[in-house]
């Protein structure tokens, strides 16, 4: 029987924006799950991210805020400088208490609290990055039964991320950026 996926992670550092500009094209417009993107970036007042990556995109992207409702075939970026949290699997929370791995927001904190809350119907993928932010969160992830994917480290723009979780993980499944949007897409229980 197929898990059934009821939120999806996404967290990357540099190198991780050029790979969701080349996925979210091909996302299916109408996902039974909402996607969480968290990827290290520098606080700044006017940030086009959002734009950015809602001009690529069929699914309505939106910066999340403190006591946001998720809705499915919503894609959310985690705002630079906060850390999210998940109170239940509609609710998630802003948080600006000290940085993980020298980042705000931490993937880990992230990733950690999903596993929480949607235990085994948790998937996350980690993207390119230079640390080790994110391998904690997806450990908590498997522990609960969850689906971990990572990048291809021979596609990434820096290795590190994705080579440092298949060193220290049994992932579920190893993607390169021409994969990811089909697998993304078989998971919805509206494919």
């Amino acid at each position: 029987m197929k898990k059934v996926t009821e939120i999806l992670l996404v967290g990357g550092s540099a190198g991780s924006i050029s790979v969701l500009l080349e996925v979210l094209p091909h996302l299916n417009g109408h996902l039974s799950f909402p996607i969480v993107v968290v990827v290290h970036r520098q606080s700044h007042p006017e940030s086009i991210l959002e734009g950015v990556l809602g001009s690529r995109s069929h699914l309505p992207v939106e910066e999340a805020y403190d006591k946001m409702t998720l809705k499915a075939s919503y894609i959310y970026l985690v705002p630079a400088d906060y850390h999210l949290l998940f109170e239940n699997k509609q609710l998630v929370s802003l948080d600006y208490s000290e940085k993980i791995n020298y980042s705000r927001p931490s993937i880990d904190v992230s990733f950690r609290s999903a596993a929480q809350i949607f235990t085994e119907h948790t998937t996350a993928l980690l993207l390119s990055g230079a640390n080790t932010d994110g391998i904690d969160g997806l450990r908590c992830i498997a522990q609960q039964r969850g689906t971990i994917l990572v990048q291809d480290p021979d596609t990434a723009e820096i290795a590190y991320m994705p080579q440092q979780a298949l060193l220290n993980l049994q992932v579920d499944t190893v993607l390169k950026p021409e994969e990811m949007a089909s697998f993304i897409n078989q998971l919805s229980t509206d494919y």
